[in-house]
C-alpha cells in the first residue's frame, strides 16, 4: 500500500452529491428513484445500439409513458451538431431531467445538454430548476461518475475535442445494472475495460491525487484484472460482468476528483482530431504513457502493478512499472484490440500535428512528468505508431 509520503503534503478535492444504485436488475428502480427526486419530465439520450438491443424500450416501459422526448442517434465523441439538435429537443419538451443511457458518448451528451439548458435558463431567468442528469452506463467508460464532458467541434479543420468541467452536471443518479452489459460486444468490452483501467492508472499518479482516489483506484485495478478477460471470453458470465462493472465504478470514482494527465489528454486529441474511438485510443496509448511517466510515478503505480500480478520483488520500481506496461500491452493483444496507432487509422504524416495539438491541451500540461515541448509527445506517438 502507498506510504503517507507518496501523497502530496496538502490536498483538496470536490466530491459530488450522487445516489448510486448498483445491482443486477436495478433498472426497474428508475421510476421509484425519479419520484423520490421529484423529476417528472425525463428526456432520454442514447444511441442506436441501445434502441436495437431493446434496452431503450425497456426503459420506456419502466417509465410508463412519462418520457417527454428521446434522442437515440448519438454518434461517438459527442459532436457539436448533435448537441445542438438534442438541446433544441430538450428545450421544446421542457425536460427537467436528462437520462444518458449507454457508453461515454450518450452520457457525455446528456451532460452537455443539461449544461446547455442551464445556460439558457440563466440567460432568461425563469422558475425552471437546474436540470439534472441520470446516468445508466452499459459500458465501462466511467463518464457517469465525473463532472467532465467533451464536445467535438466538427466545423473546425481539423476537428477538435474540447473538454468542459462543471460540478453541477455530475449525474445526480447513477444506476448500475450489470444485466445491461451482458450483450456488450467483445471489442467494446475490451476497449472500455482498458479505458477503466486507464482511469485507475491516471488517478494513482495524478498531481491532485488524494487518499480516497488512491484507495478506489487500487481496488478498481484489482477488480478489473479479475474480471475483464472473463467478460471478454464469456459475455454471459453475470458474476464477471458484475465485478467488471464494480471495477469501472471504482475507476470512475477514482478519476472524478483528480486531474487527468498525458494519457487522457492524448486520447482526447486522437478521438476528436483523428477519430480514433476513445477505448481504442486508451488501449494503444496506456502502456506508452506508463513507460513515459515511469521515472516520475513508479512509487504511486506499484500497488497497481501488484494488483496486475507483477512481482515487485527483486526489480527496481521503474522496472516493475515497465513490466506492468508490458502486461497491459499483452492483454490488449490477447483481446484482439489494435496495439498500434497505424492499426487504428492514424497516418504517420499526422503525428507531428497531433503532438502540437496535444501540447496545447491543458490536460496534458497537468502530467506529473512535465511536458516541455511537443517533440516529447511526437516521440511517444511515434513509438505508439
Amino acid at each position: 500500500m502507498p506510504a503517507l509520503s507518496d501523497f502530496p503534503s496538502e490536498f483538496n478535492y470536490t466530491s459530488y452529491a450522487q445516489e448510486i444504485i448498483f445491482a443486477p436488475g436495478s433498472l426497474v428502480r428508475l421510476s421509484e428513484a425519479m419520484e423520490r427526486f421529484g423529476w417528472k419530465r425525463p428526456m432520454l439520450i442514447t444511441n442506436r445500439s441501445m434502441r436495437t438491443g431493446g434496452h431503450a424500450a425497456s426503459l420506456e416501459a419502466i417509465l410508463g409513458g412519462h418520457l417527454v422526448a428521446a434522442f437515440d442517434q448519438v454518434h461517438p465523441h459527442v459532436q457539436d451538431v448533435q448537441v445542438e439538435e438534442a438541446l433544441t429537443l430538450a428545450k421544446g419538451s421542457d425536460a427537467d431531467v436528462i437520462i444518458g443511457m449507454g457508453g461515454g458518448s450518450p452520457i457525455g451528451m446528456a451532460k452537455a445538454v443539461a449544461s446547455g439548458l442551464e445556460e439558457t435558463y440563466a440567460a432568461t431567468p425563469t422558475d425552471q430548476p437546474i436540470v439534472s442528469v441520470i446516468a445508466i452506463p452499459t459500458t465501462y467508460a466511467g463518464s457517469e461518475m465525473t463532472a467532465v464532458y467533451g464536445v467535438t467541434h466538427t466545423h473546425e479543420t481539423p476537428p477538435r475535442k474540447v473538454t468542459f468541467s462543471d460540478p453541477k452536471i455530475a449525474p445526480k443518479l447513477v444506476i448500475y445494472d450489470p444485466q445491461l452489459t451482458i450483450d456488450l460486444p467483445p471489442e467494446m468490452t475490451a476497449s472500455t475495460g482498458i479505458n477503466a483501467l486507464a482511469h485507475c492508472i491516471e488517478a494513482l499518479y495524478s498531481i491532485k491525487r488524494h487518499p480516497i482516489s488512491t484507495a478506489a483506484a487500487i481496488s478498481g485495478v484489482r477488480h478489473i484484472h479479475n474480471a475483464l478477460m472473463r467478460c471478454y471470453i464469456n459475455g454471459d458470465d453475470l458474476e464477471a460482468r458484475t465485478e467488471m462493472l464494480l471495477g469501472a465504478h471504482l475507476a470512475g470514482l477514482s478519476l472524478a476528483s483528480v486531474t487527468m494527465g498525458l494519457h487522457h489528454g492524448l486520447c482526447h486529441v486522437l478521438g476528436g482530431t483523428a477519430n480514433v474511438p476513445h477505448g481504442i485510443a486508451n488501449s494503444i496509448i496506456l502502456p506508452h504513457a506508463m513507460r513515459f511517466n515511469a521515472e516520475s510515478t513508479a512509487l504511486q503505480l506499484l500497488p497497481a502493478a501488484e494488483a496486475l500480478g507483477i512481482s515487485v520483488n527483486g526489480v527496481g520500481p521503474v522496472g516493475v512499472i515497465h513490466a506492468a506496461a508490458d502486461r497491459i500491452y499483452d492483454l490488449v493483444g490477447q483481446m484482439n484490440l489494435p496495439q498500434r496507432l497505424r492499426d487504428a487509422g492514424v497516418k504517420e504524416a499526422d503525428l507531428a500535428n497531433l503532438a502540437q495539438l496535444g501540447f496545447k491541451n491543458r490536460t496534458i500540461q497537468n502530467n506529473p512528468r512535465p511536458i516541455k515541448d511537443a517533440t516529447q509527445l511526437e516521440r511517444l506517438l511515434r513509438e505508439a505508431w
